[in-house]
């Protein structure tokens, strides 16, 4: 659009657009579906605002400029210090105070988002501490990234109907920055080259008065005027699908009043705070009241055009060092954080939020019957990656929500097509994943196959209620000879770290794929995110706490000789004791994380310790009977939370960087919060409570540890060729297409045919007495595949051993 009166921003298209701060002290949003829209705050300022959904960022920050006109230049985000608090318990309402660290002024804001409508309200009042605020001159600074985009936006100065305002527009998304007093001076720029911030810096005052920068990395700049304010005001950024949507949203809000938008506001909080079990912890010392602000994360992180979607996290690792490239950060859906954040909420008692996420993932899971290793809210995929940990979970949800008397039995009816089909999708695929739950690695992880194998015993139970008991008993029968292959997939005996760390033996991370018959201790395991020279460690080497999730599943007992020795070598290599508490690392040779001189994570970097981990452990704990040592770890998971009560996904584990913000034993840079890690905090109060592990599948708990149920059978595929078997058991063949198996064990001197029987699944079974074949024996077996009228044209053979 070329406006003759426009008066242009030179210095098209600014420099590249950067992130912010992912380090958020607090975040929020209305109570109510007529306001899409979320906020995060940190160091003082607003960060990141998002429309119409949890996964569109279309601000980076706004912060307000200080000067006098003269030689005096302050910026709140670098030269201020900041105090923080929540008026109201469990309402994500916020009180900023931000005072000049030379002393010379202060700056009071109250932060929320209006519920009746797609704008953000603030609350400002200014505060000169030395001399008259008629000294001081006060600028807003708002940097537009409409769209998850800072390129491409067009900024420019315009009144709606008589009212002074400041927009900015991308794609089909804009902003409308109003206020409550009068602007004494407008402008817009790019970033870098004529926005406010250079002419303020340079100048003192806002000297630049530029009406329109199209099609750029744009900020938005405006003084108030602060004689006309008494030194109060209310600003509203308003939001869109064109500015003229955005402006009368402003200005209704302004018109309406910030204490009306308030106390509709805290009120509709309130009243889903009150339906909440209370597990504030009573009699204790819990100042940041970690339980309501975890509450608040949850919830916060709901979509409200997808309901039932929930991101990950409302923060960008490293943000500062992203530009435009990185367009999903952690504002995208996990199917996994998504089912973990469900369980929290189950846990707290919010069961209407459980109850949108099963429908959400019933509507974005793939025809195959996986989900997308992460998605839009829309469900479209991100990454194209796959981890059977996120087709499993779903399966668990329903029947934790079921057991939580969250799902009638009408609901539970209904998303038995759902879990059929990821059932299908886990049989046909699984165990192996092609991306552990770390989104690396791919082979046989502790943490993947004991969420599979629970899923599967789950998917039984529901197909017997569906009237399906030919299905329930092959989906049991795969759960047992899984279950049975664990410790012949992922456990290792008389290797050089027995020794070093006198155990018999432990669970590993992850196995290679072609750990048939004996594990593949010696194979070697590449390692990503970090350098080529340390880009490869044998099998054998690496430890995961993920060992955990074998008892969290309920497939090995807490005190299962195994399980304690594997424990003893993951404390040995991964955990850390800080002053908050003791934590745990992901694995050995992790490089998810700062480099060692605190630059941020680029593609190589230092994996830092997970304050997530330090829930998984109390949960074993408890497990084991041990609930002093979870109750002290709980505490360490509240101190390792920041100042807001946010738990980060990292805590910097080495000496202190503060030029780079970096101290020992607080939030590293990467995501806070982290929904997951609130989610295992309020699930592991709920735990505490209840004097057991909440999320743990009563299935597999008696089928495997009351029952000892042991699989009398052996699995072949094409894809999984078992070259021995001991004797005494049934090779099954499953293949994925009818045929007959012909097949001898006396070197073909005498053979049968045995045709497939059909499972109901996709897959069809063929069942060869075996049983009585004798030891040092060779079964020998081909394929007729009568559908296309062929032979297969090979051999194929198992060992019988001892």
């Amino acid at each position: 659009m070329n406006d003759p009166a426009a008066i242009y921003a030179p210095g098209w298209p600014g420099i590249p657009p950067r992130l912010t701060s992912s380090a958020k002290t607090g975040v929020g949003t209305a109570h109510s579906y007529q306001s899409p829209l979320w906020f995060t705050f940190s160091h003082g300022i607003l960060n990141e605002l998002y429309y119409p959904g949890v996964d569109q960022a279309c601000t980076r920050d706004m912060e307000f400029i200080i000067t006098d006109g003269k030689d005096f230049f302050s910026e709140e985000k670098r030269h201020a210090t900041s105090v923080m608090n929540c008026p109201t318990i469990g309402v994500p309402f916020y009180h900023l105070i931000n005072t000049c660290s030379q002393g010379l002024y202060q700056i009071e804001k109250e932060i929320l988002t209006d519920p009746q409508r797609p704008v953000l309200l603030q609350r400002t009042r200014f505060k000169s501490l030395k001399a008259s605020a008629g000294n001081y001159r006060l600028h807003v600074l708002l940097a537009a990234h409409l769209g998850n985009c800072g390129h491409g936006n067009t900024a420019w100065v315009e009144d709606y109907k008589g009212v002074p305002m400041l927009f900015a527009q991308r794609d089909g998304k804009a902003l409308a920055l109003a206020c409550s007093v009068p602007w004494a001076k407008r402008s817009v720029g790019f970033i870098g080259f004529s926005d406010g911030w250079q002419d303020l810096k340079a100048h003192k005052q806002l000297t630049w008065e530029y009406t329109r920068a199209e099609n750029g990395n744009v900020a938005l700049t405006a003084e108030i005027d602060l004689q006309k304010s008494a030194g109060e005001f209310v600003m509203a950024i308003g939001f869109g699908s064109n500015h003229a949507d955005a402006a009368n949203r402003a200005r209704a809000s302004l018109q309406e009043g910030f204490d009306s938008a308030q106390k509709t506001y805290v009120s509709q909080w309130k009243d889903w705070q009150d339906s909440l079990l209370s597990l504030d912890r009573e009699g204790e010392s819990d100042p940041k009241n970690v339980y309501r602000t975890s509450t608040i994360v949850m919830r916060s992180h709901e979509a409200m055009n997808f309901q039932g979607g929930m991101i990950a996290s409302l923060a960008v690792p490293w943000g500062f060092s992203k530009g435009d490239e990185d367009l999903g950060g952690y504002h995208l859906v996990w199917p996994r954080d998504l089912v973990e954040t469900a369980g929290g909420l189950l846990a707290v008692g919010a069961h209407e939020n459980t109850r949108r996420v099963l429908s959400f993932l019933q509507a974005t899971q793939e025809k195959d019957g996986h989900w997308a290793q992460n998605m839009w809210l829309n469900g479209s995929p991100y990454w194209g990656g796959v981890q059977m940990d996120e087709t499993a979970l779903p399966i668990l949800l329903v029947d934790l929500a079921w057991r939580e008397k969250a799902l009638t039995q009408e609901d539970r009816l209904r998303f038995w097509p759902m879990v059929r089909l990821a059932a299908i999708y886990l049989l046909r695929n699984g165990p192996i994943s092609p991306q552990d739950r770390w989104e690396e690695v791919s082979g046989y992880t502790p943490f993947t196959i004991s969420a599979e194998i629970a899923a599967l015993l789950v998917a039984a139970e529901m197909a017997d209620l569906n009237n399906e008991p030919s299905i329930a008993v092959y989906l049991r029968e795969v759960a047992d000879d899984w279950h049975s292959a664990i410790d012949r997939w992922m456990y290792v005996s008389d290797t050089d770290w027995c020794k070093k760390f006198e155990v018999k033996g432990y669970y590993l991370r992850i196995a290679t794929m072609n750990a048939l018959e004996e594990i593949g201790a010696q194979d070697k395991i590449l390692i990503k995110n970090v350098t080529c020279d340390k880009s490869v460690q044998l099998a054998e080497h690496l430890v995961s706490p993920d060992s955990l999730a074998l008892v969290r599943f309920g497939l090995r007992a807490p005190d299962d000789p195994r399980v304690l020795d594997t424990i003893k070598v993951i404390d040995a290599v991964l955990k850390m004791d800080m002053p908050q508490g003791a934590i745990w690392h992901r694995y050995n040779g992790d490089g998810y994380g700062e480099h060692e001189d605190g630059l941020p994570f680029d593609g190589t970097g230092i994996g830092r310790a997970w304050p997530l981990l330090t829930g998984e452990r109390a949960h074993y704990e408890l497990a084991a009977g041990k609930k002093e040592e979870a109750n002290k770890l709980l505490k360490a998971l509240e101190n390792f939370a920041n100042e807001g009560g946010l738990i980060p996904e990292q805590i910097w584990d080495a000496a202190d960087i503060p030029q780079r913000e970096l101290f020992f034993g607080r939030p590293s840079g990467s995501a806070m919060p982290l929904v997951w890690a609130h989610a295992e905090y309020v699930k592991l109060l709920r735990s505490l409570r209840d004097g057991h592990v909440f999320d743990m599948p009563p299935q597999t708990v008696q089928r495997y540890l009351v029952e000892k149920k042991i699989s009398p059978y052996v699995l072949w595929r094409f894809t999984y060729r078992r070259p021995t078997m001991p004797c005494g058991k049934i090779l099954r063949i499953e293949t994925m297409a009818p045929t007959m198996v012909h097949w001898s064990y006396d070197h073909w001197k005498t053979t049968q045919d045995v045709k497939s029987k059909d499972t109901g699944l996709g897959i069809y079974v063929t069942d060869l007495s075996t049983q009585s074949v004798p030891k040092e024996q060779e079964i020998k077996f081909t394929f007729y595949w009568p559908e296309v009228n062929h032979w297969e044209g090979e051999d194929f053979s198992v060992h019988v051993g001892p």
